[in-house]
């Protein structure tokens, strides 16, 4: 162990040479850590050492910036467990959180969701709560799956961001760790999992638009625009939407929805279709004529 002095002889004992299967030993491993770029240990720090805190905190750090996420880990844990009084302690348990999220396993997301709760229940006023909220936040945006699969993961990362939002606006304790660039952040992410949520959506629209149940398709496109006004693929919506009340011999309100898609989405994939659809429907319904 590093930092263990070696045990004195008694007095007048002779040197006894070691077996040469043992010096082998001893060389070989002296060789191994040389190779490792081990060096020289470092010192062991215990909780009487001089700001043993601050240390450990300091070889943590060190260990993250290498992406050594359980060795980071170890030294968080030492000054969570064994330093009470530390004014460090409150960091190194948020650590302890993040050093699971980093590490991007299904086990480690679920020890990183436990430690940032635990964290958010001990401190709610602390200045790192808004960072251990963006964090549980994206421990279940990593998680989400594609739009065809279950969207759990995707239902809880909204929640989490919006809670950050609505955090950030009514508690000024809380809004006090949160900056321009996290609260950017912040909403980007919210943005993509709202879009992940409509693409699911969305999925199951066309499921029934391609399959000409144009009842159901209608009511699930309806929904997403109800929803989520700032779906980013909303151009798709229109265009299905409108089709599936042309199909439904419902034209006058699919001619209005195919003239918005037009409208706000001129470089959109289905101009063309769009607006052949606007003039035909036109035609059928003599608003063309004098």
């Amino acid at each position: 162990m590093a930092g263990h002095l070696p045990r004195p002889r008694p007095a007048g004992a002779r040197p006894t040479r070691p077996a040469p299967f043992a010096a082998g030993a001893a060389c070989l491993a002296l060789l191994a850590g040389a190779a490792l770029g081990c060096g020289t240990p470092e010192p062991e720090i215990t909780p009487a050492t001089a700001e043993a805190d601050r240390l450990l905190y300091e070889r943590a750090e060190a260990a993250m910036e290498e992406e050594s996420w359980s060795r980071a880990r170890e030294y968080y844990v030492q000054i969570r467990d064994n330093y009470p009084q530390s004014a460090l302690r409150a960091d190194a348990r948020l650590r302890v959180g993040e050093t699971y999220f980093r590490e991007g396993t299904l086990a480690s997301y679920v020890a990183a969701q436990a430690d940032l709760r635990e964290f958010l229940r001990l401190y709610p006023s602390h200045r790192l709560s808004a960072r251990a909220q963006y964090l549980l936040g994206m421990v279940y945006f990593e998680q989400m799956r594609s739009p065809q699969r279950d969207q759990t993961e995707t239902h809880e990362a909204i929640g989490e961001f919006e809670r950050f939002i609505e955090l950030a606006v009514t508690n000024p304790t809380f809004a006090s760790g949160v900056d321009d660039a996290l609260l950017a952040e912040v909403r980007n992410r919210l943005r993509e999992a709202r879009d992940r949520l409509s693409d699911s959506s969305f999925v199951v629209g066309r499921f029934y638009y391609r399959n000409k149940y144009y009842p159901g398709a209608i009511d699930r496109f309806r929904e997403i625009l109800d929803d989520d006004p700032g779906y980013t693929r909303r151009d798709q919506i229109y265009y299905h939407l409108a089709s599936s009340l042309a199909a439904s011999d419902r034209g006058r309100e699919a001619l209005p929805m195919f003239e918005r898609l037009v409208a706000e989405y001129p470089s959109t994939e289905f101009l063309e279709d769009a607006a052949e659809q606007i003039a035909a429907l036109r035609t059928s319904m003599d608003l063309d004529s004098p």
